[in-house]
């Protein structure tokens, strides 16, 4: 028996009001520190669906509760760091929110520095690669898979993580 391919699967819930979306500043995480990212994201933990880690991030890092129905897909992102170990590998729920319980605030201040709201045609110059690539398309839509960072991704073109 040969060792079976392994992504690692995250969600990520992008607050929309408007031609607004809600973005954290990263701090002290390892992972892009001082670039702007999706206000709510994590890692899906075992036994748990993607809307659920979502539903769980949005109330562990920003305070507030989103109902399951209010989470409604928008894509979904196979993407490569190029490394080819589980940890480079990556399959990315992203999911729209615009109705939610509670002020958004930040929970976690040892991973998140700000929480600001940006207009999508005024994002901020340092947004973490593949979701800067999500937000730039969201006014004109997405398609229901995405490829970061592979040779053969959707248009020819390689996108760079």
């Amino acid at each position: 028996m040969t060792d079976r391919f392994s992504v690692v699967p995250a969600s990520y819930l992008l607050f929309r009001r408007g031609g607004s979306v809600l973005l954290q500043l990263r701090q002290g995480t390892g992972y892009r520190d001082g670039y702007w990212a999706t206000a709510a994201a994590g890692h899906v933990e075992a036994g748990e669906s993607a809307v659920q880690a979502a539903v769980r991030e949005a109330r562990e890092e920003l305070g507030i509760e989103v109902a399951p129905g209010d989470v409604v897909p928008l894509t979904a992102m196979h993407r490569s760091n190029g490394g080819g170990r589980p940890v480079d590998e990556r399959v990315d729920f992203f999911f729209l929110c615009s109705a939610w319980q509670g002020e958004p605030r930040i929970q976690e201040p040892d991973k998140a520095a700000r929480l600001e709201w940006f207009s999508l045609d005024d994002l901020p110059d340092a947004v973490v690669p593949h979701e800067r690539y999500v937000l730039e398309r969201l006014r004109t839509g997405l398609p229901p898979i995405l490829a970061f960072g592979f040779a053969d991704a959707i248009g020819g073109e390689r996108l760079q993580p």
